[in-house]
């Protein structure tokens, strides 16, 4: 999520920082101040009754949906996607599943949303459910989190973590520059604490020692996102706005990383770009690159195809993806036909507010870091959008959660945003307002994300 860190690492990733949108969990950041409990937002989260039974230690809090403009009102800009046709011949990937059969508890739980009578993100977008704070601090480090549960009852949950925010040391031994590399933080009590790698290790063995940056990304393997078919492991993650995929079939040893597609970030002088991916003028950021197609990934598999997705140019930001075969190397994967699949708000807003009066315009610079679900006919998506830099501040700012549904049963085709958008906000000035990481659990929908600029929490969604 936020990126002021950047401002400190070297070898030109300065450039880079505020270009992309931001890495939670940054150690030099100062500690918001708030006036509410850890985790619990005083402008956007009501104290009322949970409507399901929640811990006795946890107070059950409501975060409703925030009533601000339909940012759809806003005219859109004038996007022409590309028409790109679907592909139709893709290339076999070199990667071949392990003929060691998977221990039986390594496997996933796959679990549709909505079983056993719970509400799904269909529920809310129609407003007959919200989420409420279930778990306050969970363990997890601020920033991003994608988490799944194993059949013998562990969360398993891929963050980005370094020396500076966890002791963490790639497997080499040296200290991880932060962000930092992939870990697995792990929960035996279903999710409600978790507890850093012992020893505190990177994920990913590098190609020799010592690690390289270019090679294995040790620096930066940051917004990790998987999916699973029922065979393969996917995750993605970004590196320095390119995106990357590696594969497994047990979560714990994965694949070299592939590069996806032509994702990054680069001038004109390079190659030309989409309409969809051009970076425009933003108010107070004056760095100078043109195109974008890369930023903090999502993925979603389904009837044999893996879909990645990706936010798509800046000023304003928009949502686009990419689509291969299980079995298309990373450089096959092509643009969705539809992309972009929705655009953010046409403008930045208020030059001087920073508070609620600037939701409508929440997703104006970087729309990103998509989790998706099907629920019936439709896809949901919940995603970050980033509106700062305000005035005065020295990295990404003006946080929050945005949801959207595909108009068709399609991935690959038209979408449009909640008109309730943004669903979550951090205080007025916090930097802290962590991305989506959605779990199912019989049928339950948990969200875990940022409430407060230190703390990871967990949301439970429950019927009003």
């Amino acid at each position: 999520m936020i990126r002021p860190v950047y401002l400190r690492l070297a070898r030109g990733i300065i450039l880079l920082a505020l270009v992309i949108g931001g890495c939670t969990g940054n150690p030099a950041n100062p500690t918001p101040v708030a006036t509410a409990p850890p985790g619990m937002p005083t402008s956007h989260v009501t104290n009322t009754p949970s409507p399901t039974p929640t811990p006795t230690a946890t107070p059950t809090v409501t975060l409703e949906p925030t009533p601000t403009p339909d940012p759809t009102a806003t005219p859109e800009p004038t996007v022409t996607p590309t028409p790109t046709a679907s592909p139709t011949h893709i290339p076999t990937a070199t990667f071949t599943p392990s003929p060691t059969p998977v221990p039986e508890h390594l496997l996933l739980m796959r679990e549709s949303p909505g079983t056993h009578g719970h509400p799904t993100l269909a529920d809310f977008w129609e407003g007959r459910a919200e989420f409420v704070v279930d778990v306050p601090i969970t363990g997890l480090p601020m920033g991003e989190s994608e988490t799944i549960v194993m059949r013998n009852g562990e969360f398993w949950s891929y963050v980005h973590a370094s020396a500076a925010s966890a002791g963490i040391v790639d497997q080499c031994g040296a200290p991880v520059p932060f962000p930092g590399c992939t870990v697995i933080y792990r929960s035996t009590d279903g999710g409600r604490t978790f507890h850093p790698p012992n020893p505190p290790v990177c994920l990913f063995p590098c190609a020799t020692c010592p690690c390289t940056s270019e090679r294995d990304h040790i620096e930066q393997q940051q917004y990790p996102r998987v999916a699973y078919n029922g065979t393969t492991l996917f995750l993605v993650y970004e590196y320095l706005g390119r995106t990357r995929l590696r594969r497994s079939t047990d979560g714990l040893i994965w694949s070299a990383p592939e590069r996806v597609a032509d994702t990054g970030i680069w001038k004109l002088w390079l190659r030309s770009c989409r309409a969809e991916e051009r970076i425009g003028p933003h108010p107070f950021v004056p760095y100078d690159y043109e195109c974008l197609a890369g930023a903090p990934p999502g993925i979603f598999t389904e009837g044999g195809r893996v879909y990645i997705f990706v936010g798509m140019g800046q000023n304003p930001g928009a949502m686009g993806c990419y689509v291969g075969a299980a079995t298309t190397p990373g450089e096959g994967f092509m643009r969705c036909a539809h992309n972009p699949l929705f655009v953010g708000a046409r403008e930045y807003g208020p030059l001087e507010e920073k508070g609620p009066a600037t939701n409508p315009y929440f997703d104006f610079r970087t729309i990103s870091s998509a989790d998706v679900q099907r629920v019936g006919d439709r896809l949901y998506m919940v995603y970050e959008g980033v509106r700062g830099p305000g005035p005065g501040d020295h990295g990404d700012s003006q946080f929050a959660l945005g949801v959207a549904r595909s108009l068709t049963s399609q991935v690959d085709g038209p979408w449009e945003k909640f008109p309730g958008n943004p669903i979550l906000v951090p205080l007025p000035g916090n930097v802290g307002l962590g991305h989506a990481d959605l779990v199912v659990v019989q049928g339950q929908t948990w969200l875990y994300t940022s409430l407060d600029g230190v703390h990871r929490s967990r949301l439970v969604l429950v019927w009003k």
